[in-house]
């Protein structure tokens, strides 16, 4: 069973939401990341995306823009971010990791190349935002190989066809996109998203993230109640930027932010 699976069965049975922080790998420097993923643990994270750093994030917003811009000044390439996983993964053997990024670094190093890398540090999951499922059977073939879940994004406008297929084609769970737009959005219609996920939940047994436009506590309680788990980026990457040159304040920060998500998931009863 993998981690990705285990931890969505401890949740289920605990009556629990899973909250999923992303951060940036290399941001602000690849020195810290792994310490920033135990502080995000220590706080009641149950899952970690992982920004792979790219030079041309199309689907994020200003906020994670300005992550990989800082990342990649720090020189971060794919081979620190392996690095960084596997720093991790000497403390927490536990907690599932997901890399999420851009295809072109992963086809410059190759699919069996990258899979076998990602393995090897300790990575649970991939999710390729520029990769479409119907172009995504030689990557998969990879990962399945490697026992690494594929996550597909899902989105408003998703329509019944490829929504079918995507949820043929997934494995871990199901990352659904609650705005039509970038990362950092606003304006987060509640009962749109609810009215999606119940159609999702059709088509799938797999458990539903939701991510973008959630900006604290209040609007992932809210989100948490729809959904299987809660996926926060913008919001903990403005704190990491906000306190780049503290780190002891940062993690102060960071600490009490998602302290403050994990109460208010679990006040949902």
């Amino acid at each position: 069973m993998s981690r990705i699976e285990s931890c969505f069965n401890a949740i289920k049975k605990n009556n629990k939401k899973a909250l999923i922080p992303f951060l940036t790998a290399g941001d602000p420097s690849p020195n810290i990341t792994a310490s920033l993923m135990h502080e995000l643990v220590l706080a009641g994270s149950d899952i970690i995306e992982l920004g792979v750093p790219f030079s041309d994030p199309m689907a994020d917003g200003p906020v994670i823009q300005r992550a990989s811009e800082r990342a990649l000044a720090q020189n971060t390439n794919t081979d620190d971010v392996f690095n960084i996983v596997a720093d991790f993964r000497t403390k927490d053997k536990t907690t599932p990791i997901i890399l999420m990024g851009y295809s072109n670094p992963i086809e410059i190093m190759g699919y069996s190349k990258f899979t076998k890398k990602a393995s090897d540090a300790g990575v649970d999951g991939l999710i390729v935002v520029d990769l479409p499922p119907e172009e995504s059977s030689d990557l998969q073939g990879a990962l399945t190989s490697y026992d690494i879940d594929q996550i597909f994004l899902l989105s408003p406008t998703t329509i019944d066809k490829r929504l079918k297929m995507i949820c043929k084609a997934a494995s871990g769970f199901l990352y659904y996109v609650s705005l039509k737009g970038v990362t950092g959005s606003n304006q987060l219609d509640i009962k749109m998203v609810e009215e999606k996920i119940n159609e999702i939940r059709t088509k799938t047994t797999l458990p539903l993230a939701v991510g973008f436009g959630i900006k604290d506590a209040q609007v992932a309680e809210c989100v948490g109640r729809i959904s299987d788990a809660v996926v926060i980026g913008s919001a903990l990457v403005e704190i990491i930027a906000k306190y780049a040159k503290n780190t002891k304040e940062m993690k102060k920060r960071i600490s009490l932010f998602i302290s403050s998500l994990r109460k208010a998931l679990d006040n949902i009863q």
